[in-house]
């Protein structure tokens, strides 16, 4: 019930689910598990300590589960976790964790991860994500669900993508983005919400314009973040999508993606 290429270097210990297919030359080590159905193809490493999902393609030259590039890591055990139905294109990388967090790299169901996207240690992508050519996230970064990231962008360490949000191409971002926007740009702005992505994603006209309202009062029109929190807290009411919001605004560590409309007026006034 598992296909191996004659050329690829399987271990005995390795967990293989049923209907699984390793192509030539790829090689998978001991504390290996891959669930049903997973198509590993030519070429691939998958390292110690790394656990995939079920209905998976992993492309050629594919990288899972070497250690961090920390110079603090010191060989501790870590892990990598890959959910269901999760694509990785040809010559993605994904590190494992290390002591300094929780010791996992993870990433969710239904995400599909295109050429060269580089996973660093510890970091944390949600369900139904899609990272285009040569993303790069650095330790620590978490991305939230249904979010969508433009080719040849890099994120800096401990920053933030949250839900339902959209990154430009070529992008730097070194600032959390909020759910429900559209960011781009070096370093990265906010252009008000992905409404494209929220329309796909069945997010009703009310919704839509109740977030944008709480856009308005938190990136444009109040003096500061904390100014913002309060307003929206007293008037508009705390749907599920506001919460969200409010709670990522609120634990921020990185700060928050400038609104553009006020990133050109701090540019303005220091010319």
């Amino acid at each position: 019930m598992v296909e191996i290429h004659p050329t690829a270097i399987v271990s005995k210990k390795a967990k293989l689910g049923t209907n699984v297919k390793v192509g030539p030359f790829s090689i998978i080590e001991d504390e290996v598990e891959i669930g049903d159905n997973t198509v590993i193809y030519s070429g691939v490493k998958i390292k110690n300590y790394t656990k995939i999902g079920s209905n998976c393609q992993i492309y050629e030259g594919t990288v899972i589960g070497n250690i961090p590039q920390h110079l603090g890591f010191k060989g501790e055990i870590s892990y990598v976790e890959i959910g269901n139905n999760t694509v990785l294109r040809e010559y993605c990388t994904v590190h494992r964790g290390t002591s300094f967090d929780d010791g996992v790299t993870k990433i969710g169901d239904n995400c599909y991860l295109m050429a060269y996207v580089h996973i660093a240690h510890d970091c944390k992508v949600g369900h139904d994500t899609i990272l285009a050519n040569c993303v790069t996230l650095a330790g620590h970064v978490k991305i939230g669900n249904y979010v969508f990231i433009g080719g040849l962008t890099p994120i800096h360490q401990f920053c933030r993508i949250g839900d339902y949000a959209m990154v430009g191409g070529a992008s730097a971002v070194d600032k959390d983005v909020p759910p429900y926007t559209r960011a781009s740009k070096n370093h990265v702005l906010l252009y008000g919400l992905n409404l494209v992505g929220l329309k796909r994603r069945g997010f009703t006209s009310d919704q839509i314009k109740l977030i944008k309202e709480a856009y308005r009062i938190l990136f444009r029109t109040s003096p500061t973040i904390s100014e913002g929190i309060k307003e929206v807290e007293e008037k508009l009411p705390i749907t599920p999508e506001i919460k969200n919001l409010l709670d990522f605004v609120k634990t921020t560590k990185r700060g928050i993606a400038p609104d553009a409309s006020k990133r050109k007026l701090i540019l303005s006034e220091e010319e």
